[in-house]
């Protein structure tokens, strides 16, 4: 007989979360929900530190800002294709052994400039890291959803959504401190540390949820299979999806988003520090202002989609028009603040462009999920995910050859940073045209009109209706 067999529901000495009452089953949830944000922080935190240690690492080794941007698009090679790797393994083990794994990788990725500090210990650093935190976003997501039933994972997920710009937030003056007290390679060090901290914590807290399917919530939750949401079954070509014009340019606005908060992460401290006159320490603690308001209109905007839809505004304009319109705005924001003569309102421009980049991601895959059957959701997400991502490929690179060749920095950074101010801008514009959800599942045979359905014939299948946010979220 197993261990959990003749436990009693709430038993305290039970390890089955099955048999744990409610309430310890969602205290339990909220603190492994927190637990993964500070990861997610973390794995922000070890993305910017290059970007903060910028001027002194390319001193100390005499790196050219070509060379600087080559080693800041590293990491995205191996990211994109480490989050495929990871998908169908995922599904076959416990996502508390593989975010152990993912965060000692990171740790072990510092290693090579600790020990070698040089260009080519700077390019297998990265490539490692970039291995290690590419499948980070779905497994932790997947790990989340299996503590919440299906109506309550879509606030969890959003709080450790946000450490993507609370990583910044928190972690960039502390690691600019410890930079200029200590010299980068402390920095370095010190995130190495953290995580390996973060590593036995988990092992010991660390504990997979009991929602691991929809059959498995009826049982825990006593809900009636009738009552239970239907899930359709009905498959649509990849590629189908992939083509249709909501999700190129939906997709297409976040590849652009995510282009600009690269370009941001990677080039920014150097830009106020070179350009502006900052101090190291100063530097910094600027970049943390984009990500603050990174989080802000993150959040924002995703309660704007959401209240839209409730009152029944369709998704083209409660999703599509706002991504499109976001992403306009923070093309042009970041354009203007390469025209103004005023430093003040150059970098408050700069703030809100480069800050409101990030919150495109989320909506984007609101978007993506609506072409596709609730069967399918996962793979299409993760195609999206790995797409959108690849625009970290490019922008440190293009922008170090832009900065690098340029007659002066100030000229280099304003072309890097109008290059990708008008790319988002125009493809914002782009998606505010041809974003139609509802216009797509209907090519794709994804809606189907009740009144076509025959008399004393069932109702179509409510897994083809539009997903509601928090259906979206679960996936």
């Amino acid at each position: 007989m197993s261990e959990t067999s003749h436990m009693t529901p709430g038993s305290a000495t039970s390890r089955d979360p099955r048999t744990w009452s409610r309430a310890k089953r969602n205290r339990y949830g909220w603190f492994v929900t927190f637990s993964l944000l500070f990861l997610m922080m973390l794995s922000w935190a070890d993305k910017a530190v290059l970007g903060i240690a910028a001027v002194p690492l390319m001193k100390q080794l005499d790196i050219t800002p070509e060379q600087f941007g080559l080693v800041g698009s590293a990491m995205f090679l191996t990211f994109g294709v480490a989050q495929i790797v990871a998908a169908p393994i995922a599904n076959k083990v416990s996502s508390k052994w593989i975010l152990l794994v993912l965060c000692l990788l990171w740790s072990v990725a510092q290693v090579p400039i600790l020990l070698f500090a040089s260009l080519p210990a700077l390019w297998v650093s990265r490539l490692l890291l970039g291995a290690g935190e590419g499948p980070l976003a779905p497994v932790l997501m997947h790990g989340i959803y299996k503590w919440f039933p299906e109506k309550k994972g879509a606030t969890p997920a959003a709080l450790a959504s946000s450490g993507v710009t609370l990583g910044i937030v928190a972690f960039a003056p502390v690691l600019a401190w410890v930079i200029g007290q200590f010299g980068w390679q402390t920095a370095f060090a010190l995130l190495a540390i953290v995580g390996l901290v973060w590593a036995v914590f988990w092992v010991i807290i660390g504990k997979e949820g009991p929602y691991t399917s929809r059959k498995a919530e009826q049982e825990i939750d006593g809900i009636a299979p009738e009552e239970a949401p239907v899930v359709s079954e009905t498959k649509i070509r990849y590629w189908r999806t992939i083509l249709s014009p909501s999700w190129i340019f939906a997709v297409l606005a976040s590849f652009f988003g995510y282009w600009t908060f690269t370009l941001a992460m990677s080039w920014g401290p150097a830009y106020f520090q070179n350009v502006l006159g900052f101090s190291g320490q100063q530097s910094g603690a600027m970049i943390a202002l984009p990500a603050a308001w990174g989080t802000i209109a993150t959040i924002g905007l995703s309660a704007l989609t959401q209240r839209l839809h409730l009152k029944g505004v369709p998704t083209r304009k409660a999703r599509g028009w706002v991504l499109g319109g976001a992403g306009a705005f923070a093309g042009a924001c970041l354009v203007a603040a390469t025209m103004s003569t005023s430093p003040v309102l150059s970098i408050t421009l700069m703030v809100f462009g480069f800050g409101t980049a990030p919150a495109l991601f989320a909506i984007t895959y609101l978007v993506v999920a609506e072409l596709t059957t609730i069967s399918q959701r996962g793979a299409n997400l993760s195609i999206a995910n790995a797409v959108l991502t690849t625009g970290g490929v490019f922008a440190p690179a293009v922008s170090g050859f832009l900065i690098g060749g340029a007659t002066s920095p100030a000229d280099g950074y304003r072309a890097a940073f109008a290059l990708a101010g008008g790319l988002l801008l125009a493809f914002g514009l782009l998606a505010l045209v041809f974003v139609n959800q509802q216009r797509d599942r209907r090519r794709l045979g994804l809606d189907i009109a009740v009144e076509a359905v025959p008399a004393g014939a069932s109702a179509p299948d409510r897994g083809a209706e539009t997903p509601s946010l928090e259906a979206i979220s679960k996936a």
